[in-house]
């Protein structure tokens, strides 16, 4: 009788902690539903760079611990990028193709850490752009996502293509940002 009150427990237990993750993703989603990439063009053209990655996180600029749930880009996974004249082409495994216009894309430079990824120094690449608002009266917030080379010199490649067509102007930056938004 013992094991059977012991497995009641445990099962309550884990199923109020997976009904409280699913509460809390269900929020986030509600919150950030108003943020997502822009629709990926009928021609893009040839890339400029591609590279495979693993895409990490996106995130508030200068808060690299608070994900966003922006369509597209709401779950970590493999990753393909493209930068192409027109902007950056993300395509994560499972996720809806990601496109950033270059006039949305502030620029790219190196991280540490993002939520759920800690690697060595320089180890991530952070992007920062401006994802699309459903509201246009209510502009976005500047995001950063975060993405893993998957081979040696890929980052400083993807860092120099997408910086090599930003064309949002940079915001300034605070003492206190993270290392995760520095450059």
């Amino acid at each position: 009788m013992d094991k059977w009150i012991g497995g009641i427990v445990a099962f309550a237990v884990v199923a109020l902690i997976v009904w409280l993750m699913y509460r809390s993703w269900r929020r986030r989603t509600a919150r950030d539903e108003s943020l997502s990439s822009y629709p990926l063009p009928e021609s893009i053209g040839a890339p400029a760079f591609v590279a495979e990655v693993l895409y990490v996180a996106t995130t508030p600029v200068g808060d690299p611990l608070e994900r966003l749930a922006v369509r597209g880009l709401a779950f970590r996974g493999v990753a393909h990028v493209e930068v192409v004249a027109g902007g950056l082409v993300l395509r994560v495994a499972g996720e809806s193709t990601t496109f950033i216009p270059a006039d949305r894309l502030v620029g790219a430079s190196t991280a540490s850490y993002a939520i759920d990824r800690g690697v060595e120094p320089d180890g991530l690449v952070a992007v920062t752009w401006t994802p699309r608002a459903a509201d246009v009266a209510d502009p976005a917030p500047r995001v950063d996502s975060y993405l893993r080379a998957r081979y040696a010199g890929d980052a400083a490649r993807i860092i120099r293509a997408v910086n090599d067509i930003a064309a949002a102007p940079a915001a300034p930056r605070h003492e206190h940002e993270s290392e995760a938004s520095d450059g």
